[in-house]
């Protein structure tokens, strides 16, 4: 009868030093061996970027033209697109860091990918919520739709939180209206909300109202006449189906944190920043626009927490120039070349086999001496 018994491995150090070269070394070249594999739609999102710097110069030109300051300070990148930090205009407290990195024209081919990904096709029509608070994702927002040919159903707001498009002499209508007038976009507001509190504009003082009317009068704006939230969302949600009943739009996309339309901070986090393709159906809390249109099945994409969306996609955060189109994982992605990812797993898979028969062989030799 044979016992079992342990006993130690009579290898040399030569033997583990091999394999552990062998390993090593296809390691590093199955790493240093990857290629860039460029994304679907890459041609597309390339020019909806370069469609976003057209309209990122127009507006910088048309605020030289002004004799405008740009302060280098805020806007680095002498975009324009940066307001300042207080005006009578200015409807509450926002990020300096989340504007500056907005201003990246790739989030236009990140809004296209989005886009792709809800399943909307040339001629579709989509609805949207723009703010003042965010120029720069506006413009991505119309660069994406127009490069894919989509419809959009458009309500804006004419206030702004800190450093958005807070000057009173170059609200985001304005911006609007500059972009549309020089053919640049084919889009503009189906109408204007005061935007703000309550979607009405509540602490704007005085001098900042009479601003905001003069606006609307001036540039002959179409205007929410609703006094309260419940009434804004219902007269958006009207103008929206005044144009395609709701199941005829193919997404909705909500530009930064506009009340009525995604509701209260608490039923805010409901949606995910970027895409939500699906969404359960909620009845409690308080009701909005976006709920609305997720609760009918349409894909939401909500373009808040820039800083959020810019590391998931590998944007620069607060860019000091404008990025250059291609920057980010949607553009490509580094992949790892399978064929020879195989053939190193083979090459130490042999290595252990010729090893091991190694030690049958000695083993056998062995009992046979016996």
């Amino acid at each position: 009868m044979k016992g079992m018994y342990w006993k130690s491995s009579d290898k040399s150090v030569l033997y583990y030093l091999v394999l552990a070269v062998c390993s090593i070394f296809g390691m590093y070249l199955v790493e240093h061996f990857r290629s860039d594999k460029l994304q679907p739609n890459y041609s597309e999102k390339i020019e909806a970027v370069k469609l976003s710097v057209k309209a990122f110069e127009k507006i910088r030109s048309y605020k030289e033209s002004k004799n405008k300051k740009i302060d280098p300070d805020s806007d680095p990148s002498l975009s324009g697109l940066i307001g300042e930090f207080f005006t009578p205009v200015t409807s509450n407290l926002g990020s300096l860091r989340a504007k500056q990195t907005s201003l990246n024209p790739n989030f236009a081919a990140l809004v296209l990918e989005y886009l792709v990904q809800a399943g909307v096709q040339k001629g579709d029509i989509v609805a949207v919520s723009l703010s003042g608070s965010f120029p720069a994702l506006n413009i991505s927002v119309y660069s994406a739709a127009k490069v894919l040919e989509v419809k959009l159903v458009v309500i804006s707001s004419l206030t702004s939180s800190q450093w958005g498009a807070n000057d009173p002499d170059f609200l985001w209508p304005d911006m609007e209206k500059e972009l549309y007038s020089h053919g640049i976009f084919p889009y503009k507001s189906l109408a204007y909300s005061w935007g703000g509190i309550e979607d009405q504009a509540f602490g704007i003082p005085k001098e900042g109202s009479k601003i905001l009317q003069n606006s609307a009068s001036k540039n002959a704006l179409p205007m929410l006449h609703s006094k309260n939230y419940s009434e804004s969302l219902e007269e958006r949600m009207n103008l929206y189906s005044s144009v395609t009943p709701l199941l005829g739009y193919k997404a909705y996309i909500n530009v930064g944190g506009g009340t009525v339309s995604i509701g209260t901070k608490k039923s805010a986090g409901e949606f995910s920043a970027g895409l939500n393709l699906k969404h359960p159906m909620i009845r409690d809390g308080r009701d909005s626009v976006m709920r609305r249109f997720a609760n009918a099945g349409i894909p939401v994409i909500h373009l808040v927490r820039v800083d959020e969306l810019a590391t998931q996609n590998g944007f620069t955060i607060q860019p000091k120039k404008i990025p250059e189109a291609g920057e980010g994982k949607i553009f490509k992605r580094s992949e790892y070349d399978l064929r020879l990812a195989a053939a190193v797993l083979v090459g130490i898979l042999v290595l252990l086999y010729l090893f091991f028969k190694r030690d049958t062989f000695i083993e056998e030799d062995r009992d046979d001496s016996l």
